[in-house]
């Protein structure tokens, strides 16, 4: 989030008798409550219930740093130390990858479009992304060091129908990554 508040959109409903509920719709918060609710009551409401997905949403887009240290974690589990990486980060200019890797100096960059993807598909494009510290080819040496990961073939599955949904062009070599 930025530092500007949030745009907030508050819907009253007549058959809402106690629940609120909320969820995020583009750059808005929809925040939905009982029609007969105070302005009070609504003011106080709006803002847990915002403060609530916010936190939430924060959960699931980790920092740089917490990037790093997971990566370095993915290191040690499936790569047995092998594969350190020098930086990890997000960026935003990578609109048809995932992520990418410059073995010269050991940086690994993911999209910031996997924020809010669940944690098992970054980490499947992180452990991707850290085979090609090994293996700077998709050979056949790359994808066993991939295949390490549990679950490798469902989050592959998953951003090749991400890609579909979003009418994003197929990769030519069935790598839904780089």
């Amino acid at each position: 989030m930025t530092d500007q508040e949030p745009q907030v959109e508050v819907r009253r409903s007549s058959r809402r008798r106690r629940t609120v509920s909320a969820y995020r719709d583009g750059d808005r918060f929809v925040v939905m409550i009982p029609a007969t609710m105070s302005k009070k009551d609504e003011a106080s409401w709006v803002a847990k219930m915002v403060a609530r997905l916010e936190k939430a949403e924060a959960r699931k887009r980790p920092s740089d740093d917490q990037l790093m240290a997971r990566a370095r974690q993915l290191n040690d589990e499936i790569f047995g130390g092998l594969a350190l990486p020098e930086s990890v980060r997000w960026v935003v200019n990578q609109r048809s990858r995932w992520g990418s890797c410059t073995p010269g100096d050991r940086s690994i960059r993911l999209s910031e479009r996997l924020q809010g993807m669940p944690t098992w598909v970054i980490d499947y494009v992180l452990v991707h992304e850290l085979a090609h510290l090994l293996e700077p080819a998709h050979d056949a040496n790359f994808w066993a060091w991939v295949d390490r990961f549990p679950r490798a073939e469902r989050a592959k599955g998953y951003l090749i129908g991400w890609s579909a949904s979003a009418n994003m062009e197929p990769p030519d070599d069935g790598d839904p990554v780089d």
